[in-house]
């Protein structure tokens, strides 16, 4: 297997750009061009009160893994005017980042190297390496500190000793509060020192403003390289109810297996992940970095230790923009979960699980608006999944396809698995609920059955009646309702069979699908291809003419939205179905690779030329998971349905200029590891055996 495209390293410092992020979709840190500082810790399922907006919001942990230098009596973090970034590397096949510097103190030049990954074996684990070789000898000191420095919240309790015990398994456990006391963390490290060895270990003394901290002083020598290692565990509330106890407990146990063997077993997780890498052949090695790119964000993300689901950005958050507060939204079960179900469906399982414990939030949420069944929120809560939307909350008035998208995904997943059990114990008590609440929602009229004031993708300032997409999705949930409603011998009411029948789809004279009732080309956002988001990903099936009538609608107005988030990355798929080659590359290129910037192929929410004005805020799962889901389903005409798997591929493969075949060697499906070939101009894609 040849290995990922990892991309090109960046030199220097004091550029303005994202930070690096590694994640291993428990933990997720923004890691600094000088990663001794401390950058930004997220932990999934911690949150707090949002100090601006009093809304619950995801919350920064304290940052597990700061260090710092020191060269007779000079702190590297006090002087970083004496501190030059020389390269930073990022290495996709094990999601290691390394980092060179060189610092300069009292006459000696000290040259360190730090190495820091996520572990996805154990992962409450953080881990980093810092070596540092000197060019004379000079009293080092190399601290490794939980830095809590400017992070809301407060400590809760902390001590540097083991409860009963005489010799101190860590060297320090905090429990830490976010504002508004909604949820807590704890963090715990341990650390070595390699190369030295006279030197003198230290517990910085703790107080309110001076964090946990551990010194190794000793002399060092020109031609030596001394080396600390770090190993925090952090671990949050909605996990375990005493959290700081137990990030002791992993802490040492971290301790216990050793830096290196921790190492080796996240590169060999990462070397499995890799198996379901994308191979785009005959494609520019350029598109090959961009899929490798996405596959890795996207999975870097994701786990099956992930209490709370994730956000549109995944765990990476920064200072300049709102991140959607890290709330849960439509886009995970449109965008994230469909390419995780084939690559690594029990993080896909464990966002259902998220979805699935909050379930009584549903229920209440469609209480409140005075309907039945279940209603899942706009901008969903971490930690119980309540709606959560800034005031005065106006996307949760209308968005309501995002209740059907979530219904959507459990049933593919359950169709996708094989998974009996979850289909009978989860899948159907979500589409029972979300299907009586379709019920409730729709009216009758003499055009049948109708969605009135709803709003779809194009979050514009009114509603709409008959939103296509919103329709589409109820008619799909109805349909996968009734079928497994069948399947487990449960009756189907015959309102379900009626409303799918007689739901209106609003359509033109020339019988393309048109965004919604009253759609006018020059309204706000008109250019929304929402009817070809309902095509693809969503899956709806139009007769031939229909679909072909519905691309040409809104296919060559694709100059008036691509560069806004969600849909642009998806105008390949749609070009390639009309068998235009070329402006499928086009539009893959417009569409998808001009939104990534900066340092280390972060995929933007915006395209940044498009859009100069909006912060550059990545990686955007929305975009990236699009391109993911045009490579993986789009292009090769795969559908996820119950039947099997080798009838999923429904279209002839049409790819894009000079691609000559999309190859996935394994892919899980059906609870069984399968490959996929797509080859340009075969009748239907292939899903074979390994």
């Amino acid at each position: 297997m040849a290995a990922p495209l990892s991309p090109p390293p960046v030199r220097g410092g004091g550029s303005h750009e994202l930070p690096a992020y590694i994640s291993n979709g428990l933990i997720g840190l923004r890691v600094r061009d000088v990663p001794l500082l401390a950058g930004m810790s997220m932990i999934s399922g911690l949150s707090g009160e949002d100090p601006e907006r009093q809304i619950e919001a995801k919350a920064p942990s304290p940052y597990p893994v700061a260090a710092d230098v020191c060269i007779s009596g000079v702190w590297l973090c006090e002087t970083l005017h004496a501190v030059s970034p020389i390269e930073q590397r990022y290495d996709f096949s094990a999601a290691e980042l390394s980092t060179q510097l060189r610092f300069e103190a009292k006459g000696i030049k000290a040259q360190i190297d730090v190495l820091t990954f996520c572990s996805r074996t154990a992962p409450s684990l953080v881990l980093q390496e810092i070596s540092v070789a000197v060019d004379g000898p000079c009293e080092l000191i190399m601290r490794a500190m939980i830095d809590t420095r400017g992070v809301p919240g407060h400590w809760l309790r902390r001590r540097a000793d083991t409860p009963g015990e005489e010799e101190a398994a860590t060297e320090g456990i905090l429990l830490w509060g976010t504002i508004g006391k909604i949820s807590s963390c704890g963090i715990s490290y341990t650390t070595e020192l390699l190369g030295a060895t006279s030197a003198e270990r230290t517990q910085v003394k703790w107080a309110e403003q001076v964090p946990p901290a551990t010194n190794y002083s000793f002399r060092a020598h020109a031609g030596r390289r001394y080396r600390m290692r770090q190993i925090a565990s952090l671990v949050p509330s909605v996990l375990h109810e005493q959290p700081d106890m137990e990030s002791a407990r992993l802490a040492a146990f971290g301790k216990s297996l050793g830096f290196d063997a921790l190492r080796k077993y996240n590169r060999a997780a990462w070397i499995d992940l890799w198996k379901g890498r994308i191979r785009l052949v005959g494609a520019d090695k350029r598109w090959q970095a961009l899929s490798d790119a996405a596959f890795f964000y996207l999975n870097t993300s994701a786990h099956s230790s992930s209490p709370s689901s994730t956000s549109i950005f995944g765990l990476a958050s920064w200072h300049d923009y709102h991140y959607y507060f890290g709330h849960v939204m439509w886009d995970i079960e449109a965008f994230v979960i469909p390419p995780l179900l084939l690559l690594q469906p029990a993080a896909a399982k464990a966002m259902l699980d998220y979805r699935f414990r909050c379930l009584e939030a549903a229920f209440n949420n469609a209480k409140l608006w005075g309907r039945t069944g279940l209603q899942f929120p706009w901008e969903s809560s971490p930690s119980i999944g309540q709606e959560a939307a800034p005031q005065p909350g106006t996307g949760a008035w209308h968005e309501d396809h995002v209740t059907l998208g979530v219904a959507r995904a459990f049933a593919q997943y359950a169709y996708g698995t094989g998974d009996w059990f979850f289909l009978k114990e989860k899948a159907w008590p979500v589409l029972y609920g979300v299907s009586q609440w379709i019920v409730c929602r729709v009216i009758k009229s003499r055009r049948g059955y109708e969605i009135t004031e709803s709003m779809g993708i194009a979050e514009r300032k009114d509603p709409s009646d008959n939103v296509a997409y919103m329709n589409m999705s109820a008619k799909l949930v109805l349909r996968q309702a009734m079928t497994m409603a069948a399947e487990l011998g449960h009756a189907v009411p015959a309102s379900w069979i009626e409303i799918e029948r007689k739901l209106v789809i609003p359509g033109g004279a020339d019988g393309a699908v048109l965004s919604h009732d009253k759609y006018r080309v020059n309204e706000e956002k008109g250019s929304t291809p929402e009817p070809l988001a309902g095509l693809f990903p969503l899956g709806f099936q139009l007769s031939k003419p229909q679909e072909a009538a519905t691309i040409d609608f809104f296919l060559p107005r694709w100059g008036q939205y691509i560069g806004s988030p969600m849909l642009s990355a998806l105008y390949g798929v749609w070009a390639a179905w009309r068998g235009n080659r070329k402006q499928s590359l086009q539009l893959f290129e417009e569409g998808y690779a001009k939104f990534m910037t900066g340092r280390f192929l972060q995929t933007m929410e915006y395209r940044p030329d498009k859009f100069p004005e909006q912060p550059k805020a990545g990686p955007f799962f929305a975009n990236l998971g699009g391109f993911l889901m045009a490579l993986i389903y789009g292009l090769p005409g795969i559908q996820v349905t119950g039947k099997d798997s080798h009838e999923w591929p429904q279209r002839p493969v049409v790819l894009p200029e000079g691609w000559k075949a999309i190859e996935i060697d394994r892919v899980w499906i059906q609870g069984q590891p399968r490959r996929i070939r797509a080859a340009h101009g075969a009748r239907r894609a292939e899903i074979l055996d390994p």
